[in-house]
């Protein structure tokens, strides 16, 4: 049976060799070669170009913009509207307005203890008042006993670094008990294992750089990890420093991640999956178990980001608020767990856990240097060298809250939260994205312009997240919105700026609202790059403003 398409595939390689021998008649040898060697050139320039970590419609429509920007008429118009941008960003970041110069140069002559204090006091008053629970997110405690055990505890550990464990062992303890209690709290198993950061970015990065490195050893050449739209910016950060191809799975109208949309992009190239619990956005939690049964049906590595709220999530169950779906490493196909000690773990800043399901995928994470002429480098994160005393005060303060106190917590926060919901959906004109389960709710609006609510609300001492695509602004509930009479302010709050907003509906929105809605409308992302960059500028200027222009913006979180 198979001898007839034989006979047919010689007579057609037959047809196809007379063409080419008759199109090459007539060529000398030299020519032939020529012709070989350049069109194997063009051959894998053309690869090269076609095949790149961005897509080639990202490529040329950056491409299209630049040109578009070096022309006469047109570039003047473009950069003309983003100095004006630039203006109108600068003189609305609060913590430019400094009426006093700024230290240039070290003192001559060091100042004593007492003045270094009084100077510390000096600028420790320009912090916004967030004891009054008018912040969203950034302090998630605050309690003053705590603060006080943990200035005790740096006190004692100041000097202290982990690079070194033969000279602080009981540091290395403590990080590794640390280690030890959060892979227990998140279900992991006897092989399940981790490492400290220095926040949920640097935990992010390690998963990541992790995965890599492993696609590296499976033979893929260029790894991708497929992401949600709603994800952490610390994955496009990840694809950035460590050369990884990002693809973007979009959201269902519930603001999870689509899971047949992921299971759509898989290819031999993908090096992770990746869904939050829950997203930073909307607060909603991704279907873990949907995705961890590509994980397991594909032998793709799985990462959860509880940056967040894992400390929450944890909990949620023993404080009467069981979730829907499970999250942890009791998920079969889950492999690596991010979760930040310095939210809702209550730790100062600065401390994070990165946890893996066994050892193996560990191993991918660390850097060694074997060669180095300074003896045999090796580090398990980013950092050489870590402040001790903020791993003593994380691992101080799980020691002092303890599991009651972390249900307690979690119990009061989730309570507010659910209360904040269910009123907040009670008004007409404006909505919540999805259904959040935890402590995060993203306010919407088919009415009027959501960002005209955030410039009502920080003219009432409110500071919001702003956020993007689709337009919106949300709430992270922390321990300090659970204080009497903190909710109900902002439900008030939240209502009379309403009724001021619906008094005129076509008014413009000003202040940081109109910049983040013009960001949105600009095609050119690179435009919104350039302002961002002269924001990041903006944090080491040490020039006294002279424009006294103003905006009516929330100064935070920007």
């Amino acid at each position: 049976a198979i001898i007839p398409y034989k006979e047919i595939l010689q007579m057609y390689w037959e047809k196809a060799t007379s063409f080419v021998n008759a199109q090459c008649n007539g060529l000398e040898p030299w020519q032939l070669i020529g012709l070989t060697f350049s069109s194997t050139l063009i051959s894998v320039w053309l690869h090269g170009f076609l095949f790149q970590s961005e897509s080639l419609a990202s490529r040329t429509k950056k491409q299209f913009f630049k040109l578009l920007r070096k022309m006469p008429f047109i570039g003047a118009i473009i950069q003309k509207k983003i100095d004006e941008a630039l203006n109108d960003v600068t003189s609305s970041l609060s913590f430019l307005k400094d009426e006093k110069d700024y230290i240039k140069a070290l003192p001559e002559k060091g100042m004593s203890q007492p003045e270094v204090l009084e100077k510390m006091k000096e600028y420790s008053s320009k912090d916004v008042r967030w004891q009054d629970g008018k912040v969203s997110g950034t302090v998630y405690s605050g309690e003053e006993k705590l603060t006080h055990l943990l200035v005790k505890v740096y006190e004692e550990f100041a000097w202290s670094n982990p690079l070194h464990p033969d000279i602080f062992p009981g540091l290395r303890k403590m990080e590794a008990e640390v280690v030890r209690i959060a892979c227990t709290l998140f279900n992991g198993g006897p092989n399940s294992c981790g490492a400290m950061t220095s926040g949920g970015t640097e935990s992010i990065l390690m998963a990541c750089k992790a995965y890599r490195d492993l696609a590296y050893e499976r033979g893929i050449k260029q790894p991708e990890m497929l992401v949600p739209v709603s994800a952490h910016a610390a994955f496009d950060k990840a694809a950035h420093y460590f050369g990884l191809k990002l693809i973007h799975i979009p959201l269902t109208k519930a603001m999870e991640v689509d899971v047949q949309a992921m299971r759509r992009a898989i290819s031999k190239n993908t090096a992770m999956l990746v869904c939050s619990a829950p997203q930073f956005p909307h607060g909603i939690m991704d279907p873990i178990e949907e995705v961890a049964e590509l994980a397991v049906k594909y032998k793709i590595p799985f990462h959860i980001d509880a940056c967040l709220g894992g400390f929450l999530i944890a909990f949620m169950d023993k404080a009467g608020f069981p979730l829907k779906r499970p999250f942890d490493f009791r998920v079969k196909g889950v492999t690596s767990i991010s979760a930040d000690t310095h939210k809702y773990g209550y730790a100062p800043k600065g401390s994070s856990v990165v946890l893996y399901s066994d050892k193996k995928y560990r191993s991918y994470q660390f850097f060694i240097a074997a060669d180095w002429q300074g003896g045999i480098y090796a580090s398990p994160s980013v950092a050489g060298s870590r402040p001790g005393g903020i791993i003593a005060a994380c691992w101080a303060t799980l020691m002092h809250i303890g599991e009651s106190g972390y249900v307690e917590a979690t119990k009061r926060i989730i309570k507010t939260a659910r209360f904040l919901e269910s009123e907040l959906r009670k008004i007409d004109s404006i909505f919540i994205f999805g259904k959040p389960e935890v402590s995060v709710l993203s306010i919407g609006s088919d009415t009027f312009d959501i960002y005209r609510l955030s410039n009502f609300l920080a003219a009432k001492g409110w500071n919001l997240n702003v956020l993007q695509f689709p337009s919106s602004i949300h709430l992270c509930i922390t321990q300090l919105h659970t204080k009497s009479g903190v909710a109900e302010q902002f439900l008030k709050d939240v209502k009379d700026s309403i009724e001021e907003i619906m008094k005129d509906l076509n008014a413009k929105t000003t202040g940081m609202g109109a910049i983040y809605g013009m960001a949105q409308s600009v095609p050119d992302r690179s435009l919104v790059a350039e302002i961002s960059q002269a924001y990041l500028d903006s944090l080491y200027s040490t020039d006294v403003p002279c424009s006294e222009k103003h905006m009516n913006g929330s100064p935070g979180h920007h």
